[in-house]
This record gives C-alpha cells, structure tokens and sequence, in this order.
C-alpha cells in the first residue's frame, strides 16, 4: 500500500466552522486523493455552510442536524466509506488536535505492518500534549490506566481518536460496534473488539494539541458515560476472550 492508494477519512464534527475547512483543505494537502466525510452534529448550519465550497465527489457531508456522540459519528462515517472502495480509513478530530501532516506516515506505518488498528498514541515515548490544563492532562492519563488495567489490551492509548484502520478492521466495527455507548467510550470498545478478535493492533507517537477554535464536545456526561460504559467493555472483552479460547 502507498499513499496513492484508496484512503477514507472520518471526521466527526460539533460546531467546527472556525476550523473544518482549513482542515479538509490541509488533509487534502497531505493525502490528495482521499475520500473525505465529514459527519456534522451540529446545533446550527454554520458548520455545513463553511464546508460548503469544498464538497463534491470526493468531500462530503453527512448532517445528522443534532448532537449524537462522536462514536457513533465516525461508525456512521466508516459505514458511508465502506460503500466505496476505500481499503484504509483513518478518524481524526475537526479542530487540528490531530496533526494532518502526520497521515502519510501513518499511512506507511499501518501498511508495512500490516496493522488492522493503528493508534496514534499521545503516551508512548516521543508523543507530546500540547496546551492541555493540568486537570485534563491527570484525568486523561488516569483514565487510560484503568482502561488497560481492565481490558488489558497491550497499548497506552485507549481513547485517542487519530486512528487509521484496515478495511477488513472497519467493516468489523460497522458490524458490531457502536451498542456499548455512543461517545468517546466507543473508542476503547472498538479496541477491544479488534484485538479480542484477533485483529492485529499498533501505536505509533504523535503530537497532540489541545484545541484553539471552535467548541469541545466532551462533556460531564460524556466523562460519567465512559466511566459506564468501561464496566459494559469489562463484560465485552470476558465474552471475546472467552470465544476467542
């Protein structure tokens, strides 16, 4: 695979039209012949409108007109891609967290190992966070903790959402992904779905940068949902290991 090849990109959007644009416009810098979704929950058209210019074959939109959790919003997005003949579909944020000048390594990296789930992991040697408060930056790491020390899968990352995923990985989470909650907890039951099936998962350094413009979606009910949801991927990974023996 080069990065010539058919690559889908999912990006969940909440109220991004400080940034959608310029983000659409640097990803196509990157990987110029992507096929784009931009999955728009948010409250007003601004989002769709400042998009508008730049939607044809190849950039499109997908408004679900209210706020629906951006894990449902990237499956809904992977199921749009694997309509086409994508074979690989990376996920990533609408406000430049995600560095878009990482995606051709990306790319190379989740071809030349042959990887169905590769995460770009801010905890890993030679990762960095950049502008994030103290408390964000304790929750976040904590969270991660708990989330290996419970699901054990062999990564320091559960919940970034910069991932690339093979095509084969994708129609998997199309299929059964998505019932276990439907924000940010989506992220670490994907993971362990791919892995507990046997999929073959990696993680690779990135730089994370808190966002500038535009307005986050997590919230105290996103945080308290992922705490409930943890117990529910608890039960997920017993069920998978268990098949899996």
């Amino acid at each position: 695979m080069t990065v010539a090849q058919r690559i889908g990109v999912v990006i969940p959007a909440y109220n991004e039209k400080e940034s959608i644009a310029d983000l659409v416009r640097s990803i196509r810098g990157q990987l110029p012949d992507a096929r784009i979704v931009v999955v728009d929950d948010s409250s007003d058209l601004s989002t769709a409108e400042a998009l508008a210019p730049l939607l044809g074959p190849q950039t499109e939109l997908l408004r679900r007109g209210k706020k629906g959790g951006r894990g449902s919003a990237v499956i809904d997005g992977l199921r749009h891609l694997l309509a086409s003949d994508v074979e690989v579909i990376f996920e990533m944020d609408a406000d430049f967290s995600h560095p878009p000048e990482q995606l051709p390594a990306l790319v190379e990296k989740l071809a030349a190992e042959q990887l169905d789930l590769l995460i770009a992991s801010r905890y890993l040697p030679g990762s960095e966070i950049r502008l994030w408060p103290a408390t964000r930056r304790v929750f976040s790491f904590s969270s991660n903790r708990l989330a290996r020390l419970v699901l054990s899968v062999p990564v320091c990352d559960y919940t970034n959402g910069y991932r690339g995923y093979s095509r084969r990985a994708a129609e998997m989470v199309a299929q059964t992904c998505g019932r276990l909650g439907s924000g940010f907890i989506a992220l670490s039951e994907i993971l362990v779905n791919l892995y507990y099936r046997g999929f073959k998962v990696g993680e690779v350094p990135t730089v994370f940068v808190n966002r500038v413009r535009g307005e986050s979606s997590v919230n105290t009910r996103e945080i308290t949902g992922a705490l409930v949801g943890l117990v529910r991927i608890w039960g997920l990974k017993r069920e998978l290991a268990r098949t899996r023996k």
